[in-house]
């Protein structure tokens, strides 16, 4: 199984802190929205958003210091040509005769943006290699900019701030024994005390619940690691959307009312309707554990669907919630769509991690516990 046990989104975190790239896409998909006779439909005359597409990309989520909106073509190949050497270079075969790594592994500064993502990933003793990595490898375009951050708005193409509540919410959620609180946090890589006691206070991911870093949404994001795929498969009645992260399937309910309030889901409670051609689909019902960004279960998500080919889709999201924001805010990217089949994604079956993590924190705890003996 591909585990890993790092919060992604305080891994974006530190991508902000330690590096400013100019960075980001290059050709991607025209995002111009095609004549209505152009658009491919289901026989009900709504646009046919099926198929199997590929959320991966350089895009960062949030715009690193020192970017521009959007790059010019000629930056944006220099910048993808550069990664993809990166890559080229960690995949050639280590020499055996090779020296031994530095004392308490690599502490050298991360160039890139998926260096740093990868170094953060393994630390310094290192985490995947290349074989088990398969990331984006051009800039996600829309309307013919090559964007540095999926978030748009605000145009400083960040996250706004935690409020107040947030703020104190998640200070109490650092001292508290259980992951639920915890996870997707942008709260630094510190564990609240008992963390490693038992499975239920691990993190959903590394539990096999629910995928890393929103994959499954909403808003379905990029992983920046692999399990990229999404499929549509589309009805009348539902749409079902299902992602290749921990195998995660959302069902949109369309044209329906929301379930009543105590009623909550892990993914939320999806409601669809048409706009022209575009999908809106309002998710709210979270339920306390998903915790998208440290935010509540009064999340709202408001996600649109527009086919801008027959290749391509156009995703933006809005979120919001008040306990957390103090307004709303919204990001928008491409989806590719791509031949790649789908497999099983067989996390419980392959989770050996999970019992080794445990094993090493007893193991830790006893060697504390003989040390005080002495």
């Amino acid at each position: 199984m591909r585990n890993r046990f790092i919060s992604w989104m305080s891994v974006l975190g530190m991508a902000l802190a330690l590096i400013s790239l100019t960075a980001l896409p290059m050709a991607g998909q025209a995002t111009k929205t095609p004549a209505k006779s152009a658009v491919p439909r289901m026989p009900d005359g709504h646009p046919d958003l099926q198929g199997t597409y590929d959320l991966a990309t350089i895009t960062p989520m949030e715009r690193l210091p020192g970017d521009p909106p959007s790059l010019t073509k000629e930056k944006a190949e220099a910048l993808e040509r550069a990664e993809a050497e990166r890559r080229a270079k960690d995949n050639q075969p280590s020499r055996a005769d090779r020296p031994a790594p530095p004392v308490g592994g690599d502490t050298s500064a991360p160039k890139s943006f998926f260096e740093i993502l990868e170094k953060a990933g393994g630390g310094a003793v290192g985490g995947y290699n290349r074989f088990w990595l398969n990331q984006g490898t051009v800039f996600t375009v829309v309307d013919g900019q090559i964007r540095t951050s999926i978030v748009v708005d605000p145009t400083d193409g960040h996250v706004p701030p935690y409020n107040a509540a947030a703020r104190k919410r998640l200070a109490a959620a650092r001292a508290t024994p259980t992951s639920d609180a915890r996870e997707n946090q942008d709260t630094g890589s510190t564990e609240p005390p008992g963390a490693f006691d038992n499975p239920e206070q691990r993190p959903l991911g590394e539990r096999c619940l629910l995928g890393f870093g929103s994959t499954s949404g909403p808003p379905a994001l990029p992983d920046y690691f692999y399990n990229d795929l999404h499929q549509i498969v589309q009805t009348p009645n539902s749409i079902m959307i299902l992602t290749e992260m921990v195998h995660d399937a959302r069902i949109i309910r369309m044209n329906a009312q929301h379930l009543p309030k105590n009623i909550r889901r892990w993914m939320g409670d999806s409601v669809g309707h048409w706009e022209g051609d575009t999908l809106v689909v309002d998710t709210t019902n979270f339920n306390d554990k998903t915790r998208f960004r440290g935010s509540t279960e009064n999340l709202r998500v408001i996600e649109r669907f527009t086919r801008i080919d027959d290749k391509t889709l156009l995703y933006r999201f809005t979120v919001e919630d008040p306990d957390t924001w103090d307004r709303a805010w919204t990001g928008e990217y491409t989806w590719p769509s791509t031949s790649k089949p789908i497999y099983e994604y067989a996390c419980h079956e392959g989770n050996y991690a999970m019992a080794d993590i445990l094993r090493g924190a007893r193991r830790q705890e006893a060697a504390a516990a003989a040390k005080d003996k002495k």
